[in-house]
């Protein structure tokens, strides 16, 4: 239950109330919800019906943005001469590029970016292309709003922040049609399959996100955590090969043309950023911006700060972390089905951690983890952060990814914000109450 809310009925059931959500908006509940008008935007068990007001709303929201306002073209001509030299027959990584440079994402992206071009008539189309993103846009909410459903930690009037007062994540998907989008929409979908007990599909997904691009690769760690808790390492070995097969069927044309190239461009680690469009370190110089020791050094930071939570505040049944590579049957005690807050909150903090740390952070990066930061402040329970902190973390969040260019005093609110949810989730995840049942196992296969 949210912070600071009295609870009132059941909560909900992990999986099963998550599968039913979406058919809850019948005569009866909608009654109830009308008698219990004051506590509509205050009860988590309101948020399907919140949810189903708001993704219509962002219908009109969404094409008003696309009549009225100007699209920009930042990439999407660059993704389709990316596009264009494989259809073309070019297979080799080091010979495909755009106008801004070489192709740096891994195949799925191709493949997917690929399709649009030849719906969006080699992507001169762009209306279409912007309502295509539109449609992208209300299916990664209700991705997120079934994640949402199943927690029940979040009061619903939150939500009006996360969808209709961000004018930078509708920029991102309708006026900007980057790849970012295609990636988290994946992610999101592999998150629900996990809360619905399909491990195998979900890693499948998981793998597919990563193949569009490479910052779902900040959740790696809280899955394989989760992997690990869930399976041991024998039981979690097959999942993670699903993984990296899927990965090599889907490069694998241009793994046989030229696979350092395919590898070293698609997964390119060091890959270095401009300065310029830097928002979360403006107010360092760019020479120390630029400098490896400081790469090596927020690395550092980033696996230090992983490990600290996997240690102490990530949820296992009791011995030690190597315990977690034995199968859950014969661990003492033995390990408890995980739960739906469990999966959410390993994940959630995984990739926050990794956005915190991360060399660089551009525009179209806030899809990263926008979605995911109303979980992050208000699903752990704090006396000292109140509704309103919360709501005032959130919008300086906003007014920094707001304000272009970026300045040393956005850079500098941007790193505050993230501090002041790294605190809460390190202080609030010790005692974190679990409302909703485990996750039985699923018999079905994955």
């Amino acid at each position: 239950m949210a912070a600071g809310l009295r609870k009132r009925g059941p909560a909900g059931t992990g999986a099963g109330s998550g599968a039913r959500w979406g058919l809850g908006l019948g005569p009866a509940p909608l009654k109830r919800a009308w008698q219990e008008r004051r506590l509509l935007l205050l009860e988590p068990r309101y948020t399907p019906l919140v949810a189903a007001c708001l993704c219509l709303a962002e219908v009109g929201i969404n094409h008003w943005v696309i009549r009225r306002v100007a699209y920009t073209e930042i990439d999407w001509k660059a993704y389709m001469s990316e596009v264009e030299g494989v259809i073309n027959g070019t297979y080799d990584y080091t010979q495909l590029r755009g106008d801004t440079g070489p192709l740096v994402y891994p195949a799925g992206f191709v493949y997917i970016f690929m399709g649009l071009y030849y719906v969006t008539s080699r992507g001169t189309n762009i209306r279409l292309a912007q309502h295509i993103f539109l449609g992208l846009y209300l299916a990664t909410l209700l991705l997120v709003f079934r994640i949402y459903s199943q927690t029940r930690r979040v009061p619903p009037f939150v939500f009006l922040f996360m969808c209709c007062a961000s004018y930078r994540v509708h920029s991102i998907f309708v006026l900007r049609l980057f790849n970012d989008p295609v990636a988290m929409a994946l992610l999101f979908l592999s998150i629900n399959l996990l809360l619905s007990q399909r491990w195998g599909w979900a890693c499948g997904c998981f793998s597919l996100a990563v193949s569009v691009k490479m910052n779902v690769l900040l959740f790696a760690p809280g899955l394989l955590f989760l992997l690990l808790s869930q399976f041991g390492l024998r039981g979690a070995l097959p999942k993670l090969g699903i993984c990296a097969l899927l990965q090599v069927v889907l490069g694998l044309p241009f793994l046989l043309e030229n696979p350092a190239g395919y590898l070293s461009r698609s997964f390119d680690l060091g890959r270095q950023f401009l300065f310029r469009w830097t928002v979360n370190w403006r107010f360092l110089p760019e020479a120390l911006f630029l400098n490896r020791a400081f790469h090596l050094a927020l690395l550092a930071a980033h696996l230090s700060l992983l490990a600290l939570f996997a240690f102490c505040r990530w949820p296992r049944s009791g011995g030690s972390l190597l315990s977690l590579l034995k199968d859950p049957s014969k661990r003492k005690p033995p390990a408890r089905p995980l739960t739906a807050n469990q999966i959410v909150s390993v994940l959630f903090t995984s990739n926050f951690i990794g956005v915190c740390f991360s060399r660089s952070l551009h525009y179209q990066f806030y899809v990263w983890y926008f979605h995911t930061l109303p979980y992050l402040l208000w699903a752990t329970p704090s006396r000292w952060l109140t509704h309103l902190l919360r709501l005032l973390v959130l919008g300086l969040i906003e007014l920094s990814w707001n304000t272009y260019p970026s300045t040393p005093c956005s850079s500098m609110a941007l790193h505050l914000c993230h501090a002041v949810i790294l605190l809460q989730l390190w202080l609030g995840s010790k005692a974190l109450p679990e409302t909703s049942h485990p996750l039985q196992p699923s018999k079905k296969a994955p």
